[in-house]
């Protein structure tokens, strides 16, 4: 891996890193510590910062609204304040089942399974689109996968319905990765676009749940998955999926990772030794990191709203939280 940013970007890693540990909140400086430093759990650093980020008012509230789940229907599947979103970034900091809070938000998934094996989101789906325009329990195909991220980092991997939950996605993975799907419920349902290309979003949210999972189905799925987003990145200026184009809005660093843009798809290609090997997601993280300033640190192009306030949604300075994101992709392709 040797292009002119990418070199640079890791002759600043040791400086980034200790600009994160003093500049970033607990749940950054946990994450860095046991990321970027590589210090394990016993540790006293480590534990400090994990005890600070449990007890942080930051991490008390986002509990407090990833507990609501159920009780507000999935509209759009880019929608930021919804309680799915907050748990996937309660997963990024690392939070567990044995955390306040946790098995409560395990137990109301749990409690939702569909005839499918996959667990269901409380959506809202227009009638021209197939739905019923009222508010039920139902899956769709970025949901389904994008649930099973947080509950294989809170730990329930074990679980029977989490396990057939991974069976039914990798089974569902086409020669071409995976396609916009629904519950039966919506007979013939197709999201945008020709109904034979696949869906760039539910792709990365089936690779990042994947990413934690092993076995030989699960990895040839990924094959597939991993195939996708990076031809769709050697041929953006061909190919643009209805919705999901590669142009200036997908450059631009952003935080929470629920959409299709360049910190997602590159940061859940990151977990994949094929792809770090792969010049073409080499490409991609070199245009990432080009937009780190000198001393490494990354700024926000991008935010959402409901997220104002935090470092990662502030697009004048830099976020430490951001930095170790990007540096934690560098030092795993590196």
């Amino acid at each position: 891996m040797t292009s002119p940013s990418l070199d640079r970007l890791l002759t600043t890693t040791d400086r980034a890193t200790e600009w994160i540990l003093e500049e970033g909140a607990p749940w950054t400086r946990y994450r860095a510590l046991v990321d970027l430093k590589a210090l394990g759990s016993s540790d006293s650093a480590v534990k400090d910062a994990r005890a600070a980020m449990l007890d942080s008012p930051e991490i008390v509230s986002l509990i407090e609204h990833a507990l609501t789940w159920g009780t507000k229907p999935l509209k759009r599947h880019n929608d930021a304040s919804h309680p799915l979103v907050t748990m996937s970034v309660l997963a990024d900091f690392g939070l567990s089942r044995d955390d306040p809070g946790i098995q409560q938000i395990w137990e109301a998934i749990s409690s939702r399974i569909s005839d499918e094996g996959f667990f269901e989101t409380l959506v809202n789906v227009p009638k021209p689109f197939g739905g019923s325009g009222e508010d039920e329990w139902a899956w769709m195909a970025c949901d389904a996968s994008a649930l099973l991220y947080p509950l294989l980092t809170f730990g329930y991997g074990s679980e029977l319905i989490v396990e057939r939950a991974i069976e039914v996605l990798a089974d569902r993975a086409d020669d071409n990765g995976w396609h916009c799907a629904a519950a039966e419920r919506f007979g013939r349902f197709k999201g945008p676009g020709k109904r034979e290309d696949p869906c760039p979003i539910a792709n990365v949210h089936a690779l990042k749940a994947l990413s934690l999972v092993g076995g030989s189905d699960a990895a040839e799925a990924s094959e597939r998955g991993i195939e996708t987003l990076l031809s769709h990145w050697a041929d953006r200026g061909k190919v643009r999926y209805f919705m999901f184009g590669i142009g200036t809005d997908f450059r631009k660093p952003k935080y929470p990772l629920l959409w299709y843009d360049i910190m997602h798809v590159a940061e859940v290609l990151s977990r994949f030794p094929a792809a770090l090997a792969d010049l073409r997601f080499q490409e991609m993280l070199e245009e990432l990191s080009a937009q780190a300033d000198e001393k490494g640190r990354l700024i926000a192009r991008s935010m959402y709203l409901p997220w104002k306030g935090w470092s990662f949604a502030d697009k004048k300075q830099p976020s430490p939280w951001l930095t170790l994101l990007l540096h934690r992709m560098v030092q795993r392709a590196s």
